[in-house]
Formats: C-alpha cells, sequence, structure tokens
C-alpha cells in the first residue's frame, strides 16, 4: 500500500525525521492526481512545477539547518474560492474563467509561511453555492468511495482530493456546512473553525457574516496542523477575531477529563438515514466508554434554520455578487444594445441555474416591502439560534450529532430537488449562524460501502478542547484508517 495511505500527522513526522523527502511525496501525489483525477474530477488546475519548486525549497532548507516551518514540506490542495498570486481563481464560475488574483489571501501566506507544498486549485459548487459539487461551471467532482456517488459541497473537490489520497491536506470554505458535509461523504476529518478564527480576506465572498475558511486532513493530527497554521487575527478582516491563537498540538493526545457531551433533542427526527442512526448511536457509546457523560439538550429554535439560513445566505450573496457587472473583471457579454442590457446578458451567460437561483431570492427578501417580513425577522430568529446554543453549552462541553442525515447520494438525484439538496445541511448550517466551531470525524461505514461522519460542536474559540475531544474518539477508533480502493490503487 502507498506511503499515501499514511496519516497526514504521521507523514508530517517522517518529513521532520528525515525518513521521506518533500519531493519524494510531492511527486507521489501529484502521480496520484495523475492516475486518478481523470475519473474524479477533484482538481480544476494543477501547477506540477510550482509544486516541486517548493518541494525542493523545503528539502533544502531542512537539509542545511535552517529553521522550517510547522507544515513544512507537506502538500495541501487549496479550494478555488481562495485568492493565490500567479494562480488561477474561478470560484468554479464562467464568470471567472482565465482570472488570476493579483495577491494571496491571508490564509494562503500563512500557509506559505509555514512551508506548505500548495499542489492547485480543487474544484467546487459555482461561487460555493451547492451541497455536491455538481454545480461547477467546469466539471462534476465524483466521490473517491463510489463514483455512481458525489462528494457532497461546496468544497467537494478538497474533499475528494484527500479522501482519494491525492493530497494529505486541503483547504476548503464553510458556509453552512461545506466543509463537513463533504468531509463525511468523503470518510475524512473537515472542520469549521469559530467564525474570525480564520482570516477571511483573500476569501472569494458568498455570505459574509457566515463564509470561514477551514481544513480537511486525513487524521486528526494532520487538520489541527493546518488549522493552527491558518488561524490568527489579520487587521485586512474587520471580522477576525483580535485573541491570540491556541496551541492546537501540544495537547491533542491528552484526552479530556469529566466530559459531558449533549444529544440535541430536537435533532431526533425522522428522515435520518438507518445507517447513520445507528453509527452515531455507536459513536456515543464510545464516548460513553470513555468515561464521557451523555445527556439531552435542547435547541428549540433548530428547526428554524434551514428557513433562516436560506433567507440570511442568499440575501449577501445577492449583495456581494452584485460586484461581477462585466466592466472591472471577469465576463463580458459580446453582444449588448447598452449599458443596461450588457449587465443584463453579461449575468445571465456568467453566472450557473443555482447561483441564478440564490440571487433572486435574496434580492427579493431584501427588496422592499419583504426586507422587514424575511430578512430582519430572519435575523432576530438567528439570535434565538444562537441564544440556544450558548444555554446548551452551559450544560455540556460539546454537542455530538450525526454530520448529515444520509450517507453520500448518488450523482443527480437531488440536483432537481433544491429543497431536498438544502436539507442535507440540516444538521451543520446551525453552526454558522451561530458563529461556532464544528468538526465532522470518520464514524462509521454505509451497508452500501459510503463512509458517515459523526459531527461535534463546541463553544466558540474552544477549537483546541473539540480537536482533542475528537481525537479521543480517533485513538480508540480505526474509521480513519479506512480508504476506498481508489486511494491504495
Amino acid at each position: 500500500m502507498s506511503i499515501l495511505s499514511t496519516g497526514a500527522g504521521e507523514l508530517l513526522g517522517q518529513l521532520n525525521k528525515g525518513e521521506i523527502s518533500s519531493v519524494e511525496l510531492t511527486q507521489l501525489c501529484l502521480d496520484q492526481i495523475s492516475a486518478h483525477d481523470d475519473q474524479l474530477g477533484a482538481f480544476l488546475h494543477v501547477d506540477q512545477e510550482f509544486a516541486l519548486e517548493q518541494a525542493k525549497s523545503v528539502d533544502l532548507k531542512r537539509a542545511s539547518g535552517e529553521n522550517v516551518g510547522p507544515l513544512a514540506g507537506i502538500p495541501v490542495a487549496v479550494k478555488d474560492v481562495v485568492c493565490q498570486k500567479c494562480q488561477p481563481c474561478t470560484c468554479g464560475s464562467q464568470y471567472l474563467k482565465g482570472f488570476i488574483p493579483p495577491y494571496s489571501a491571508t490564509s494562503i501566506e500563512k500557509l506559505q509561511a509555514a512551508d506548505a507544498v500548495l499542489l492547485g486549485r480543487t474544484n467546487m459548487d459555482e461561487f460555493a453555492m451547492g451541497s455536491s459539487t455538481e454545480n461547477s461551471s467546469y466539471q462534476k467532482t465524483y466521490n473517491p468511495w463510489n463514483l455512481d456517488y458525489a462528494p457532497g459541497g461546496s468544497s467537494g473537490g478538497s474533499a475528494a482530493a484527500v479522501g482519494a489520497r491525492m493530497a494529505p491536506l486541503a483547504v476548503g470554505s464553510d458556509t453552512g456546512g461545506s466543509i463537513r458535509q463533504p468531509a463525511s461523504f468523503c470518510g475524512i476529518v473537515g472542520m469549521k473553525p469559530t467564525y474570525g478564527r480564520v482570516s477571511r480576506y483573500g476569501l472569494v465572498a458568498f455570505a459574509s457574516s457566515l463564509d470561514q475558511i477551514g481544513p480537511f486532513g486525513s487524521d486528526i493530527t494532520g487538520t489541527a496542523a493546518l488549522l493552527q497554521s491558518m488561524m490568527g487575527h489579520d487587521s485586512l478582516d474587520s471580522t477576525s477575531i483580535n485573541k491570540p491563537a491556541p496551541d492546537l498540538l501540544t495537547d491533542l493526545d491528552k484526552p479530556l477529563d469529566g466530559l459531558k457531551i449533549g444529544i440535541v433533542k430536537e435533532f431526533q427526527t425522522d428522515g435520518i438515514d438507518e445507517d447513520v442512526l445507528k453509527a452515531t448511536e455507536e459513536a456515543i457509546g464510545v464516548y460513553r466508554s470513555l468515561g464521557a457523560e451523555i445527556k439531552e439538550v435542547s435547541l428549540p429554535h433548530a428547526r428554524y434554520g434551514v428557513a433562516t439560513y436560506y433567507i440570511i445566505a442568499p440575501a449577501e450573496a445577492s449583495s456581494n455578487l452584485s460586484r461581477y457587472d462585466g466592466v472591472h473583471y471577469g465576463h463580458r457579454a459580446e453582444e449588448f444594445k447598452d449599458l443596461t442590457d450588457m449587465y443584463r446578458q453579461t449575468r445571465e451567460e456568467g453566472f450557473g441555474p443555482e447561483v441564478k437561483r440564490r440571487i433572486m431570492m435574496g434580492t427579493y427578501t431584501l427588496s422592499a416591502g419583504y426586507i422587514d417580513a424575511y430578512y430582519v425577522k430572519a435575523l432576530k430568529v438567528r439570535r434565538l439560534i444562537r441564544a440556544d446554543y450558548d444555554k446548551a453549552f452551559e450544560e455540556v462541553d460539546f454537542i455530538a450529532s450525526p454530520a448529515c442525515p444520509t450517507p453520500a447520494f448518488k450523482i443527480g438525484e437531488l440536483i432537481d430537488d433544491p429543497l431536498a439538496m438544502y436539507l442535507s445541511d440540516m444538521f451543520t448550517l446551525g453552526a454558522n449562524l451561530a458563529g461556532i466551531p464544528g468538526i465532522s470525524i470518520p464514524a462509521g461505514i454505509s451497508s452500501e460501502g459510503l463512509p458517515i461522519g459523526l459531527q461535534l460542536l463546541g463553544p466558540p474559540l474552544e477549537e483546541a478542547r473539540l480537536l482533542r475531544a475528537a481525537r479521543m474518539f480517533e485513538q480508540t477508533t480505526d474509521w480513519h484508517q479506512k480508504i476506498p480502493e481508489l486511494a491504495a490503487q
């Protein structure tokens, strides 16, 4: 079996011990991409020459005794929504085809300072709007466990790349579950940090009060190392939290004593797949065996979460995407009658169906006569949802739930049923509305051989303890070691 089957944390250890060079590891990842990405569709752009240059530079620094960064030499894939200087950034949209950012996002600069090797740009639902990576304007991405199934979205390319071991780590963004849902579908770790923990400067905006950059990894240790490298205050982002970034790694392997885990009464509803229910119950049993107290908690406004999210997120998207007018950059229609017609034709040609749907929804809820009835009311309900989480965390340390109500669905199964697609985020979007951290960890395999993820949610700024709780489960089980056949070839 390939060394790529080794967890990201162990790979970092092997790099630091000199047991493998960055060039060797990077070449193995590039070979894996060459062998399988034609059928998987995880990447939109791979810069082999640049990746190997970065890897060679890290190896030279090590050989000369220079200090190297915490991610020194490990390959990282990047969702095509985070700007990287001199690399394409399309957001999965024809609108930005050929766009090359003149600057890098703060998160990218931090990764480069940590000596990560940036492999390339991963596929995504257009402007991060979707839950299956079928809404990309360029290609579909397929689930590495079964190519008939979706990898989740909108960060499906990043999740599929890690799931297929084309990269040990990847960067994603999570607006309503776009890291945790695909992590669950692809059998890997995916984490959304507290809103403001990672700078959004250079992240192309979907819904600014919900968007958050976060890590994917093949194990908890690698995921923690990637998040550690991206966190920190950034004066270029007015929503960045002005507090020191915590140490996520030193105590990662130390179990938490007196752990209290909450089970949400309102999440115990019809419509959850039987395999998901069983895997979740067994995962809770693992925590119980480790000495955790399991307690039922209530989130009384959780049932309004989907409706609240799909008012606020499209409203912010409508505002954010108004900048794409064909004047400054991006696509512009070739034929038009006047300025107004140029705007109309440009946006008609440049945006895909799901983006248009959400722009229209958002514009409607912000329009005169409806803003108070919809948008303002949604903001009030959002505050109630946050208050529910605050109250629950007075009783428990973390909340456990399925990451998704089902395992991965088939490609094409939900694409014509937007509401059913939206409901796949029913357990994840509450964390975005409340601004709290959440993580999905591998916790089972369905009867059809598809991964199932367990979600843990924590109080704001508790990433370190949340990762320790996740690591307790990982140390006790072997779900994170199971990989698709494609990854082992």
